[in-house]
């Protein structure tokens, strides 16, 4: 068992991405193999997806693995059972600022709604789960107005725009995902304590998790 803990964590956050280079076809594969003509990219980069038809793979970061001159692997991604493709773009993500002050956090949503599924045979209720809510991670932090991770997420928060995140926890196991970001940068915290400020993410799709 390699146990995570909420300690030396680090927390990347995009601080650029690249142009849109455009997919032309993904396998239904283990993993997915992505064919996008002089993509340019290297082994260990990670993408951001905009996919149409194969729904479950937009707007979602994957590390990509095998690279050719046309074609990559989503590494880890098991695409056997999804949609067929129809059109989408990759964009490679630099995750070149790093949130400092973060003291707190908790993990909310990835509830599952329900359906009934109780036909009148049964002397049993049965329930499928169909749709999932969004997961939220709030962040607790110093309050600093001049850290560079608080500012672009405030940038972002303002836009309403989406940013990538990437966690990385000490014995290597990594979480990475696309998100809408809150952040006002208000002051918070009770005399004679430290002030702190809260960034709430909500997330875009689902989670890409990595072993290392």
């Amino acid at each position: 068992m390699n146990v995570s803990f909420w300690t030396k964590v680090a927390i990347a956050v995009q601080s650029a991405l690249a142009a849109a280079d455009t997919i032309s076809g993904i396998t239904k594969a283990s993993p997915g193999v992505v064919t996008s003509t002089a993509h340019g990219m290297s082994n260990g980069a990670y993408v951001l997806m905009e996919v149409t038809g194969m729904t479950q793979l937009n707007d979602r970061v994957f590390r990509i693995a095998n690279v050719a001159a046309n074609t990559f692997e989503l590494e880890g991604e098991d695409t056997t059972n999804y949609d067929t493709f129809v059109s989408g773009t990759a964009k490679e993500i630099t995750f070149g600022t790093s949130m400092a002050t973060v003291i707190g956090l908790n993990a909310s949503g990835g509830e599952y709604e329900y359906e009934d599924t109780t036909t009148v045979h049964v002397d049993q209720r049965t329930n499928v789960p169909t749709i999932a809510s969004p997961a939220v991670y709030t962040f607790e932090n110093i309050w600093d107005v001049a850290d560079p991770a608080l500012i672009a997420l405030k940038v972002s928060s303002d836009a309403k725009s989406k940013r990538a995140i990437r966690l990385t926890f000490s014995n290597g196991q990594k979480v990475a995902f696309n998100t809408y970001v809150g952040a006002t940068l208000t002051p918070g915290g009770a005399a004679p304590g430290k002030v702190t400020t809260q960034v709430a993410l909500s997330l875009c799709a689902r989670q890409t998790v990595y072993a290392t």
